[in-house]
């Protein structure tokens, strides 16, 4: 199913597309940022009810909001100054963050507008964009293919892209959950759990000094589920800096188990996350403060969602002890995140 969502100011038409399976989610996406603008999903006693964060009207997406359930591009997180030396050259990108880049420049690829391939609804959806040399900076043409996709109990996500360039590459979804499915609330109370041992040390404008730091004995030791808001105000200076968890954990090997879960103990929603990126990043909506109208005219306050960016780590091109995020001419780049719903029980 499609609907026209809204226009944008210069006239161009923003479709929405849905996503549906036999065990009742719906996923609702957007042309416009492939933003996710809806993922409904039945809790333990088949209710069912939105867990993400987002708005009702095309507008507020396309004014300055924080990527509620978009894609971004072309690099996640921050690269310090905004500069980097790519196979050689110094590059200088859009700073938007202070000094720094973050999440693809000023007009990244959450304020795109995507083409789509449809014929496979309601299961799948392809969205394509081609960014150019120079976009925001950053060097050659890059072709990316975004496949959402509604399986039987999960929303898959497969990223792809090319480039006629040597270029950095760091693309995520930028969804907030709330599994209570209620915009009043916050999630504090949903227990986590993340398969990394360490995460990374942040510097000066949350910039990673290339330290790992382990999780043991600290706020960020969610190797057992934890609340999410069990020490969040303990008084640790990271946390306190950051107004709560805006962190990249380097995740451990997985095997066929999920690498982070979430739970919302009263809906009894569980949330799953695999995924073939070596990190992730969580936050727990710290800037949130009400004066953003969401969804039913809901006003979103701190920690009305968390966001797990699935990515490799931040300000990569400029430590060489991290994993590589340079693309070359001739490569594919591949990824797969997959947000899994287990034990889905049909709506009433």
């Amino acid at each position: 199913m499609t609907r026209v969502f809204g226009e944008l100011p210069d006239g161009r038409t923003i479709t929405e597309f849905t996503l549906t399976n036999p065990a009742g989610m719906c996923a609702r996406i957007l042309d416009y940022g492939g933003i996710v603008t809806e993922l409904s999903v039945p809790d333990q006693r088949g209710n069912l009810a939105d867990v993400v964060l987002g708005f009702d009207q095309l507008e507020p997406y396309t004014e300055r909001h924080p990527y509620f359930g978009a894609i971004i591009g072309r690099y996640a997180g921050r690269i310090a100054k905004g500069r980097c030396t790519i196979d050689g050259a110094e590059i200088t990108l859009a700073t938007n963050n202070g000094d720094n880049h973050l999440h693809g420049g000023v007009a990244g690829f959450d304020r795109a507008v995507w083409s789509a391939d449809s014929s496979a609804l309601p299961a799948r959806l392809l969205l394509k964009h081609v960014s150019p040399e120079g976009d925001e900076g950053y060097p050659g043409t890059l072709s990316v293919g975004v496949t959402y996709m509604l399986t039987e109990d999960a929303l898959s996500i497969e990223y792809a892209a090319n480039t006629d360039k040597p270029t950095i590459l760091n693309l995520t979804q930028h969804s907030y959950f709330n599994l209570s499915g209620r915009d009043d609330a916050d999630v504090l109370g949903h227990e986590l759990q993340i398969r990394g041992d360490v995460i990374l040390e942040l510097g000066e404008n949350s910039i990673p000094t290339g330290a790992l730091l382990p999780v043991a004995g600290s706020p960020f030791d969610f190797r057992q589920a934890r609340q999410i808001g069990r020490d969040i105000d303990a008084g640790d200076s990271r946390l306190t800096i950051a107004g709560g968890y805006d962190h990249s954990w380097v995740l451990a090997e997985a095997g066929e188990e999920a690498t982070v879960v979430l739970v919302e103990p009263v809906s009894g929603r569980r949330l799953e996350v695999y995924t073939t990126q070596p990190g992730i990043q969580v936050y727990t909506a710290n800037d949130l403060d009400g004066g953003i109208e969401g969804k039913g005219g809901s006003r979103y306050e701190k920690h009305a969602g968390v966001a797990l960016e699935t990515q490799h780590f931040p300000d990569s091109p400029n430590r060489p002890e991290f994993p590589s995020t340079v693309l070359w001419p001739g490569e594919t780049f591949r990824s797969r995140t997959v947000y899994r719903f287990p034990s889905l029980v049909k709506p009433r």
